[in-house]
């Protein structure tokens, strides 16, 4: 594939030369081509930031994988800290966006960790719980979330 990217690069750069050639404008400076470089990256750049806020819109269901409902997370409650499994791939700043946009409440803090998988026995087998990423969520004084309702 090396020979024909090279070619591949030969062709266009003599396509260039002879657009050069043919056209009657008189030589650009640097600066000028430059301006050029700086309007094509503005008309690139806008329809990406157009699809970032479309990302943004509808985070919480990607991030938040389910609240983590154990004893010590329902004693935390009390202190108004609740716990969340999220994916993988989640920064503390998208939890705390999801949590807002699922929840209607703005978290204080944000603390996440990594839990690896217990060994587990099933019978003569072993076995291995998978790993996952948890995240406890701090909620002002007065604040709080209804996670239990349905269990």
């Amino acid at each position: 594939m090396g020979l024909l990217d090279r070619w591949t690069k030969k062709t266009e750069q003599a396509k260039l030369k002879d657009l050069d050639k043919k056209s009657v404008k008189p030589a650009t400076t640097t600066k000028t081509v430059k301006k050029e470089k700086v309007e094509s990256k503005n008309e690139i750049v806008a329809p990406v930031s157009t699809r970032k806020s479309v990302k943004t819109e509808s985070i919480a269901y990607k991030i938040l994988v389910r609240p983590l409902v154990t004893e010590k997370s329902a004693v935390m409650e009390s202190l108004n800290k609740y716990s969340f499994i999220v994916s993988h791939s989640a920064t503390k700043t998208q939890v705390k966006q999801a949590v807002a946009e699922a929840y209607g409440v703005r978290p204080a803090t944000v603390n996440i960790m990594n839990v690896e998988g217990r060994s587990v026995r099933f019978g003569h087998g072993y076995g291995r719980r998978s790993d996952y990423k948890k995240a406890v969520v701090t909620l002002a004084t007065g604040q709080s979330i209804a996670i239990h309702e349905g269990v």
